[in-house]
């Protein structure tokens, strides 16, 4: 495998970020394009404390640097928006598989079932799923689904 840990996990969050961003219909700036070298110019250029206030923010993310979730065998959708829930479920599995994961449980709620019928139809279409189940009642029973993968 090449690459060092913390690069690939900053490459997954970058990755989805900009998925993410790009289905609100976001503009994104890759790394290495004329707008990423524009912020970091406008950031260097305002080293002084009394110039602080003029760095532009981004409104939808207030973390300038990219922020590195560990991952985990396990995701919990209630903080995705329900637009994105597909997005996040396929890049989730593809990285799941990517490293080697044979088994990862998918938290999405019990109300109604329209988001685990969601689910389960991703997971269904995904060529790294064997398999998957409603998980065990102290792993959150028909509100979580197990899921196998290759």
């Amino acid at each position: 495998m090449g690459g060092s840990f913390i690069g690939k996990q900053i490459a997954m969050a970058g990755g989805l970020l900009g998925r993410i961003r790009n289905s609100l219909g976001l503009e994104t700036a890759r790394p290495g394009s004329d707008k990423a070298h524009a912020g970091r110019d406008r950031a260097a250029e305002s080293q002084d404390p009394d110039q602080q206030d003029d760095i532009e923010l981004d409104e939808f993310n207030p973390f300038p640097q990219p922020v590195v979730i560990q991952f985990q065998d396990v995701i919990d959708l209630h903080s995705i928006p329900p637009r994105l829930v597909k997005t996040v479920v396929e890049d989730y599995i593809e990285e799941a598989h990517r490293r080697r994961v044979r088994q990862v449980r998918i938290i999405h709620g019990k109300g109604i079932g329209v988001q685990r019928e969601m689910v389960r139809s991703i997971l269904a279409r995904s060529e790294f799923v064997v398999g998957f189940q409603d998980a065990p009642a102290e792993a959150g029973g028909w509100g979580a689904t197990i899921v196998r993968l290759r």
